[in-house]
């Protein structure tokens, strides 16, 4: 999983365990199966797995930093809009969410 090898690399094994188990018992959080392979970013195929999950969750965006998902601006089908850090803070801040 690529959440816990980030987050291992970061801290620890312990803490990316953690996380992932937290993550994995949290209410808001959703599991979706993903049926169809969209392989709509080709500079870094292993991104496509968080699009495809996006678009079977029916997700109202993505939430990154990472350049290789600015292709998807392009892309009118599957529809995936996807915001920076800075864009989600601000989201939260006027929705209550940060203060």
């Amino acid at each position: 999983m690529e959440y816990e090898e980030i987050i291992s690399n970061k801290y620890s094994k312990s803490v990316a365990k953690n996380v992932i188990r937290n993550l994995l018992l949290s209410e808001n959080v959703k599991q979706s199966k993903v049926f169809y392979n969209w392989n709509l970013i080709q500079q870094d195929k292993d991104d496509n797995k968080f699009v495809d999950c996006a678009v079977a969750s029916n997700s109202d965006y993505i939430v990154n930093n990472d350049k290789h998902f600015k292709c998807l601006n392009e892309v009118e089908f599957p529809f995936v809009k996807c915001i920076n850090i800075d864009q989600f803070k601000e989201f939260c801040r006027m929705a209550n969410f940060l203060y």
